[in-house]
């Protein structure tokens, strides 16, 4: 007794099979795509990232500066205080 299997099934077995097949390709570079569209929008996240911290970076540098360029003349009114009341002193 022979096993016979319905033509309508084979055919609809191989549809699905070429179907899947065909597909594959498409999948496949729609996968690398997404892929590559997320890593671009992690190095544009990261570049931002690291924009805002050099950004807070320069901004403390430049307080910095100023505080310094601030404190000159207190500093040099301390040394001449410190001089004035060594000279004192000395006498």
């Amino acid at each position: 007794m022979p096993d016979h299997v319905n033509h309508q099934v084979t055919d609809a077995v191989t549809q699905v099979n070429v179907k899947v097949v065909a597909e594959a390709p498409a999948m496949a570079m729609g996968s690398l795509y997404q892929t590559a569209s997320h890593s671009t929008g992690l190095m544009f996240t990261n570049a931002v990232n690291a924009q805002q911290q050099l950004n807070m970076v320069a901004q403390a540098a430049t307080m910095q500066g100023v505080i310094q360029m601030y404190s000159i003349d207190t500093v040099s009114d301390a040394i001449a205080i410190a001089r004035m009341l060594q000279a004192s002193g000395d006498t």
